[in-house]
């Protein structure tokens, strides 16, 4: 392997709902077959209008009994409706279970970077079927053969800070199963499996920024090809340490 790009595509306007984002990519940059268009959620919660208002929600007792005197019990109530379910609670801080399988603060739940003040921007409904979209459309309008992966930033058990992971996908493959192979002095590996989609959303994030408001990364020179899907990296409830 000689080595790959990450560069971000600049040019993009402000996303609302209903925009045509494979448009707006195609416009800004020439994609070549291999490419993985790398799209924040928030982009494509935008675009699939998943955003509510607060004075819109009603908080319920559980809500304003999280929330306390810390945060606004609307938002709890946000994350309690968001929430396949609930795994630890330390007032305020919830950890959930998105209905896409992932375990992640306030389920996905996020007041930055909204287009109006006293919004929340939720998760998409189907992460997968997102990112399947846009890579059909994409491929369709630009003749070439590229991979998408929708990224969120996500904490990590026993380490600080967060990291951008993937939780869509569709071209790709998202688990490099090295099981079976032998190491270089003849190991075999016997639980090697790389989560090559959560590496290419953080290298993407690294180009992207967390402030500069840069919704689309195009990783290339990695051959990845495949027909992966973000929602085989969670690990299954019976081999869940943490719950």
């Amino acid at each position: 392997m000689s080595g790959y790009s990450v560069f971000p595509v600049t040019g993009l306007p402000e996303l609302g709902k209903g925009d045509d984002l494979a448009a707006m990519i195609l416009e800004c940059v020439e994609l070549e077959d291999g490419d993985i268009v790398v799209v924040a959620q928030k982009a494509i919660s935008k675009i699939e209008g998943r955003i509510v208002r607060l004075d819109d929600i009603e908080p319920s007792e559980q809500a304003r009994e999280i929330a306390g005197d810390e945060e606004d019990p609307r938002r709890i109530e946000a994350i309690l409706r968001e929430a396949k379910s609930i795994v630890r609670i330390r007032p305020p801080l919830v950890i959930c279970e998105t209905h896409d399988g992932f375990i992640c603060a306030s389920a996905g739940v996020d007041a930055s970077n909204t287009t109006e003040p006293d919004t929340l921007i939720l998760l998409p409904v189907d992460s997968d079927a997102s990112a399947a979209v846009l890579r059909d459309t994409l491929n369709e309008r630009s003749e070439r053969e590229v991979g998408v992966i929708v990224t969120d930033s996500f904490g990590r058990p026993w380490r600080q800070g967060t990291i951008d992971v993937a939780i869509g996908a569709a071209g790709i493959v998202v688990l490099q199963d090295m099981r079976g192979q032998q190491d270089s002095v003849g190991h075999e590996l016997r639980s090697t499996v790389i989560a090559v989609a959560d590496e290419i959303a953080s290298a993407a994030q690294l180009v992207a920024g967390k402030l500069d408001r840069i919704p689309v990364t195009i990783v290339r020179g990695l051959d990845l090809r495949g027909d992966g899907r973000a929602q085989e990296i969670p690990v299954p409830a019976e081999r869940d340490l943490f719950r």
